[in-house]
């Protein structure tokens, strides 16, 4: 960090108003689907628009249906296979949804659909690291940070804009 500080704004979607926490180099380390939680959590973090300006304007962009994916530096941590499976995540195309098992399988750890979600909870950057296209294997929505309404829009929203219907039961191999 070139300060040694960590920054918080808030993101108007019409999602919500969204949250993001970055480091001093503009990195982005955390993201809430809801602003007071990052304000309640993010005590030694100086609330800052203007420093999450970058990946506000990134976030506005997928609101608009505009940007599918995000450029941004990600410094999230975690365990190496954490840290695994937040990069098989990021992997997902925009429209598109895996199974727990398909990422299991992605990460070289096909046994370990439950570890996989376990470290899908964990994903401390939501939406940037797409852990709501993931599905259980069946194609039901599973449990999700933001609740299960956001994650069915957030699906819904992906694929209007991609230009055909959702169907949670055939994820995209």
């Amino acid at each position: 960090m070139v300060d040694g500080k960590a920054y918080w704004g808030e993101i108007e979607t019409r999602f919500g108003v969204f949250a993001a926490t970055v480091d001093g180099d503009g990195r982005l380390l955390r993201f809430y689907f809801r602003a007071e939680e990052a304000e309640r959590r993010e005590l030694a973090s100086v609330h800052d628009r203007a420093a999450i300006a970058g990946i506000a304007t990134q976030v506005r962009e997928y609101d608009e249906g505009k940007r599918r994916v995000f450029a941004v530096e990600r410094v999230a941590e975690g365990t190496p296979f954490e840290r695994a499976v937040w990069d098989a995540l990021f992997e997902i195309p925009f429209g598109e949804t895996r199974s727990y098992a398909d990422i299991a399988k992605q990460v070289g750890e096909p046994e370990a659909a439950r570890t996989v979600g376990i470290a899908n909870a964990r994903n401390p950057i939501p939406l940037i690291v797409p852990c709501h296209r993931v599905i259980g294997a069946d194609g039901s929505l599973t449990g999700f940070g933001g609740g299960l309404a956001l994650k069915r829009a957030l699906l819904d929203f992906e694929s209007a804009v991609v230009g055909r219907p959702r169907d949670l039961f055939a994820a995209v191999q």
